[in-house]
C-alpha cells in the first residue's frame, strides 16, 4: 500500500507538470495562430488510451508516462514528420513563423514551468507557513555514520556554523556542505566550541555513499532521545509481529539494558543481528517481556513513534502579501541550490553522475503517506527540475529547439531540413540512452539493498 501511495502521487504530480508544461507551448502557438494537431499526456505510440478532437487539434492521453507532447504543424519534432516538411510552407506552420515567435512558443512550457514553481511555493508558504529546527535547538546534537566520525565528528556535536558562518536551519546543514563545500565545520562538543575540517575527500566519499541508495544518506541525523520511544506500525510477518508487540507498546529496555538516545539502541540491536533478545515494554501500566530474533540487519520490525516535544521549532506564518516575495525568493533559492547540484555530474573529482537516478529514484521522494504540503513542495521542485532539464542545449529537447532558433536569428540563416531532422535523431538517441543510464542506476541501488 505504502508503494501505491508513492506511485499515486508521483503519476499525479508528473500529470500536473506534463499538462501546463505542454499548455506553455500550446498557448504560444495559438497566440501567434500557429496550427496545434496534437496536445496527449504521456506517450501514445500505436493507441491512446483516450482522445477527442475539438477543432484543428486532438487531444488525448497515451500509455507510456514519460513526458508529453504537442504536435505543431510545419516542425521538425519527435513525430519525424518528413512528408508535411515536403510540402510547400502554409501561413498556419511553425517554420512560416518569424524567429521570435518560434522562440517565444519552444520557451513556453519552460517558461510556465517556472512559473507554476513560483505560484506553488507561495500558495504553500500562504496555507501551511513554514516550521523549522534552529540547528542551534537541536539540543542533543547530531547522531554520525562512520564517514562523518572520520573526518573527527562525533555523535552529540550541536553544528553552528560551517566557515564561521552561522546555520540556520538543521535540515540545512548537509545540502550547505554538499553544495557551499565549506572547508570547516564549527560545533559544540561537552560546552566547548570545536572546529573540525572537513577534507577534500569527504564530499566525493559522501555522493559516492549517497548513490548506492534511492533517496540521500544523510550521514548527520538528529539525535533523538529513546525515552519515551512508542511503537507506531508493526510490520507484517516481522519478529516483532510474531513476537506480539502492539501499537502503542513503550520499549523500556533490550536485554536489560537501557537507553538514553535512539541512535544507541539502534546500535544496540546491530550488535545482536540474528540473536534472541529480550525486549521489556510497558502496554497498559503493565511491564511485559517479549522474546524474539532479530533479523539478519540487527531489526525487529516496526516504525517508531519517537518524541519531539523537546526540540524548540520555529514556525513563520505569511500573510498574503508576505507569501509572494518568500515564495519567489523560495523558489529562485531551489533553482540555485538545483544548479549546484546539477553542477556536480561533471565534477570529474566528484563523480555526481554516479547518483544520477530514474523513476525509482524520483518516485521514493514522495512520502508513504498522502501528505497535500509534501505533495506541492515536491511538485514544485520537480517543476524546476523539469524545466532545467527541458532548457538544455540538448536536439529534441526544448532548449534544443531554442539554441538553433538563437542561432538563426543572430546570423540570420535558418538550419537545413535535412540538418534538424539528424540533430533531432541524435537527440534522441541522447535522451533514451540518459534514461536507460539513470534508471538501470536505480536498478544497481535496488539490487545492491536487497
Amino acid at each position: 500500500m505504502d508503494v501505491l501511495v508513492k506511485i499515486g502521487q508521483f503519476l499525479l504530480s508528473l500529470s500536473i507538470l506534463v499538462v501546463l508544461h505542454e499548455l506553455g507551448h500550446f498557448v504560444f502557438a495559438k497566440l501567434f495562430k500557429t496550427r496545434v494537431e496534437k496536445f496527449y499526456m504521456f506517450f501514445n505510440p500505436g493507441f491512446s488510451l483516450f482522445k477527442f478532437k475539438k477543432g484543428e487539434t486532438e487531444y488525448g492521453i497515451g500509455w507510456i508516462p514519460l513526458g508529453g507532447y504537442v504536435k505543431i504543424s510545419g516542425m521538425i519534432d519527435e513525430s519525424m514528420d518528413k512528408e508535411q516538411m515536403a510540402l510547400p510552407p502554409k501561413s498556419y506552420e511553425f517554420r512560416s513563423k518569424p524567429a521570435w515567435q518560434r522562440l517565444l512558443i519552444m520557451v513556453g512550457g519552460v517558461l510556465v514551468n517556472f512559473i507554476l514553481a513560483f505560484v506553488i511555493y507561495t500558495a504553500v508558504l500562504f496555507a501551511w507557513g513554514e516550521q523549522y529546527l534552529p540547528a542551534e535547538n537541536a539540543k542533543y546534537g547530531i547522531v554520525c555514520d562512520s564517514l562523518s566520525e572520520s573526518i573527527g565528528l562525533k555523535d552529540g556535536d550541536i553544528i553552528v556554523a560551517l566557515d564561521n558562518q552561522k546555520v540556520e536551519r538543521f535540515s540545512q546543514i548537509m545540502p550547505e556542505i554538499i553544495l557551499n563545500r565549506p572547508s570547516s565545520i564549527q560545533v559544540i562538543r561537552d560546552g566547548a566550541n570545536v572546529d573540525v575540517a572537513i577534507p577534500n575527500s569527504y564530499i566525493p566519499a559522501l555522493i559516492e555513499r549517497s548513490s548506492k541508495k534511492f533517496g540521500v544518506d544523510p550521514t548527520i541525523s538528529l539525535r533523538y532521545p529513546f525515552h519515551p520511544m512508542k511503537v507506531g506500525k508493526v510490520v507484517k510477518d516481522s519478529p516483532a509481529k510474531l513476537a506480539g508487540l502492539q501499537k502503542d507498546d513503550e520499549i523500556v529496555s533490550v536485554n536489560g539494558v537501557n537507553f538514553t538516545y535512539f541512535d544507541e539502541y539502534k546500535e544496540y540491536l546491530a550488535t545482536q543481528a540474528g540473536k534472541e533478545i529480550n525486549v521489556l515494554v510497558s502496554r497498559d501500566n503493565q511491564e511485559i517481556n517479549l522474546k524474539l530474533t532479530t533479523t539478519e540487519e540487527g531489526l525487529i520490525g516496526f516504525q517508531p513513534l519517537l518524541d519531539l516535544s523537546g526540540f524548540k521549532y520555529e514556525a513563520v506564518e505569511y500573510t498574503f502579501a508576505q507569501a509572494i516575495p518568500a515564495g519567489i525568493g523560495k523558489g529562485f533559492k531551489k533553482l540555485n541550490d538545483y544548479l549546484k547540484q546539477f553542477g556536480l555530474i561533471f565534477d570529474k573529482d566528484i563523480k555526481g553522475y554516479k547518483s544520477i537516478g530514474g523513476f525509482g529514484t524520483i518516485g521514493s521522494i514522495f512520502p508513504s503517506v498522502w501528505d497535500w504540503h509534501a505533495f506541492w513542495e515536491l511538485t514544485a521542485f520537480l517543476s524546476i527540475i523539469l524545466a532545467i532539464m527541458n532548457i538544455l542545449p540538448i536536439p529534441a529537447l526544448d532548449g534544443g529547439h531554442v539554441l538553433f532558433l538563437m542561432y538563426e536569428i543572430i546570423t540570420g540563416r535558418k538550419p537545413g531540413d535535412k540538418f534538424m531532422e539528424y540533430a533531432q535523431v541524435t537527440g534522441m538517441v541522447l535522451l533514451f540512452g540518459l534514461l536507460i543510464f539513470a534508471n538501470a542506476n536505480d536498478v544497481v541501488k535496488w539490487v545492491s539493498n536487497w
